[in-house]
């Protein structure tokens, strides 16, 4: 009997599991079968749902649930806390599998060539949300006391940061936020939080659904100036031709012609106004200034000359994400994505043998997380149609037992699918003793303990 497909996934998160599922739902499975692990470097999977989702978004989180339901499958395993390339490389895999699907997403932030952006007070997106969703790697505290504070950019993300910053601490309480990032926001001084886009209404990258969200704090007033409202040919076509842009917009004009209430912090969202330098006194940040724009008629901007001056003491650049290169495999710089042909790695013209990527480092950060199973389906059909037809690297030990002997060997210290279950029961019981759902545990370490049998003395 003909062995199953070995198949290595790096990265469980969202675009890893997608492609896992994709090659359980596949002819492959039946026969010959598959055998696939996910190596993720968290001692947790899930990825993005866990660090890179606000906390106070649990619709989203949701999707953990069918994420849930397909690693529970027999022929997939978790090793999570991981390394890829520390713990194992490319060379490593190619000995035990007969193809290896790079998954590792998107996590830093892409860099803003204004002057003074890298001035004391000035923040990545990236780096604040891995806070506030409690990421092991960063520090646990985080400065919080600027009173105004900026945040470049108008998508998601952006809405993310901003909600977070305006949000009272006891709102997140019944989330999953960690202990030290309730403390943290319980002592935020934000009062007045400012978004800026450089483009108007119908360019807006949010969500309809993310947008209406922030007015339903009842400590968040949502603030967008009458003047902001503007468009020309060009936006008038996207809205008619994009149902979102148009709700966008739609939100964006019903909360510019009502009255300013009173809830306490006020959230301002402002269009035509492009970031144009970060302001600095003593090496710290006292200001933004912007360069208002105009449309051009196709739905782009051009700038005015006339400049204003915000009095604001914190600035967030959410103006995407960037993936990290990984060692053996090309990278474009650029993009920050891999180059390949409907997922399959290409180096020069060449296919790079039994290696592919799926998900945002394929396309880049761009999309919602269900947008990735659209790049693991493609991906998987093509690593299917080079498995039957005899263009895989065949494997040296592909055993099963022989990844986790090479990993007990070099002393890394794993953790498991069922490893995820008695993690996931002990932040359960955190949670339950002070009422809430669960309560995330932070500290690497105390992942690893946790997701451990506990052994008898």
């Amino acid at each position: 009997m003909p062995r199953p497909l070995r198949v290595a996934i790096v990265g469980a998160g969202p675009a890893g599991i997608y492609a896992a599922d994709a090659l359980m739902k596949s002819d492959v499975a039946a026969d010959p079968g598959v055998s696939i692990d996910l190596f993720e470097r968290m001692p947790a999977p899930f990825g993005l749902i866990r660090y890179g989702v606000a906390p106070d978004h649990p619709r989203i989180k949701g999707i953990v649930t069918a994420l849930h339901q397909v690693l529970d499958k027999p022929q997939i395993r978790l090793f999570g806390n991981v390394d890829y390339p520390g713990d194992i490389n490319l060379d490593d895999l190619r000995t035990f599998y007969d193809a290896v699907v790079f998954s590792t997403g998107a996590s830093s932030d892409r860099a803003m060539d204004i002057p003074g952006i890298d001035l004391e007070g000035s923040y990545g997106a990236a780096d604040f949300v891995s806070w506030f969703d409690g990421h092991p790697d960063v520090p646990r505290s985080w400065p919080l006391d600027a009173e105004k504070v900026a945040v470049l950019g108008v998508g998601n993300v952006a809405l993310d940061v901003a909600r977070m910053l305006a949000k009272t601490a006891d709102e997140l309480l019944p989330t999953d936020i960690p202990d030290n990032v309730y403390r943290g926001l319980a002592a935020n001084k934000a009062l007045e939080v400012h978004v800026f886009g450089r483009r108007g209404p119908a360019q807006a990258k949010f969500s309809p659904m993310e947008l209406r969200e922030l007015d339903h704090s009842p400590n968040i007033e949502v603030i967008v100036a009458p003047e902001d409202i503007d468009y020309d040919e060009g936006s008038i076509t996207t809205r008619r031709s994009n149902k979102q842009a148009d709700m966008v917009a739609s939100t964006l004009e019903n909360w510019a012609i009502r009255d300013v209430g009173t809830r306490p912090h006020k959230l301002f969202l402002h269009f035509f106004e492009s970031p144009t330098e970060v302001l600095g006194e003593d090496g710290r940040v006292v200001g933004l200034r912007t360069e208002r724009t105009e449309l051009d008629g196709t739905g782009n901007v051009k700038g005015t000359g006339a400049f204003t001056e915000w009095d604001v003491q914190s600035v967030y650049r959410a103006v995407g994400y960037l993936s990290s290169e990984l060692p053996k495999l090309p990278f474009d710089t650029d993009s920050g994505t891999v180059p390949h042909q409907g997922g399959r790695v290409i180096e020069g013209d060449e296919h790079l043998r039994s290696t592919y990527v799926t998900g945002w480092i394929k396309r880049g950060p761009v999309g919602l997380i269900g947008h990735t199973k659209g790049d693991a389906n493609e991906t998987v059909a093509n690593l299917i149609e080079d498995f039957r037809a005899d263009r895989l690297q065949l494997p040296a030990e592909p055993g099963e037992d022989a990844v986790t002997a090479f990993l007990t060997d070099s002393g890394v210290r794993y953790t498991t699918w069922d490893g995820w279950y008695r993690l996931d029961a002990a932040e359960r019981a955190l949670g339950a003793a002070e009422g809430r759902e669960r309560i995330k545990i932070v500290p690497r370490q105390q992942m690893i303990d946790a997701s451990e049998p506990v052994t008898e003395a």
